[in-house]
């Protein structure tokens, strides 16, 4: 069974930094790739970038560009989701989620992500 969790959310000030973890149990790397989203109060859920079992690094969204990334540790069950330069609207609940529907090798678009955890609030603010 394919299941994800998050965890790493906290409040952090403007400028700070901050790191998610998503650990994938039932799959690894090597079969799925793995993707970050995140989804502000009012808006709806927007991917930021995934992360492919030969560590190709896919961004889904522009403005996190230089400011985040992504890697994995080597058993490619825990994938990191780096954040530096925190601004407050960055402030989301980010998920993390896979597509069974794709390769290990390949990012798939947004839309064909069918496994999703609960979610990690990360909150920037003064």
């Amino acid at each position: 069974q394919v299941q994800l969790a998050e965890s790493g959310g906290a409040l952090v000030q403007p400028g700070g930094s901050l790191r998610l973890s998503c650990a994938a149990d039932g799959f690894t790397l090597d079969y799925y790739p793995i993707g970050w989203f995140r989804q502000a109060p009012g808006k709806e859920r927007e991917g930021v970038l995934c992360i492919t079992n030969n560590g190709g690094i896919t961004y889904y969204l522009d403005t996190v560009q230089g400011r985040f990334t992504i890697s994995a540790d080597n058993a490619g069950t825990t994938v990191y989701l780096q954040m530096n330069s925190l601004r407050p609207e960055d402030t989301a609940v980010y998920y993390c989620a896979t597509s069974g529907q794709a390769n290990g090798s390949i990012c798939p678009p947004p839309s064909a992500y069918d496994y999703w955890g609960r979610g990690t609030q990360v909150t920037v603010s003064s």
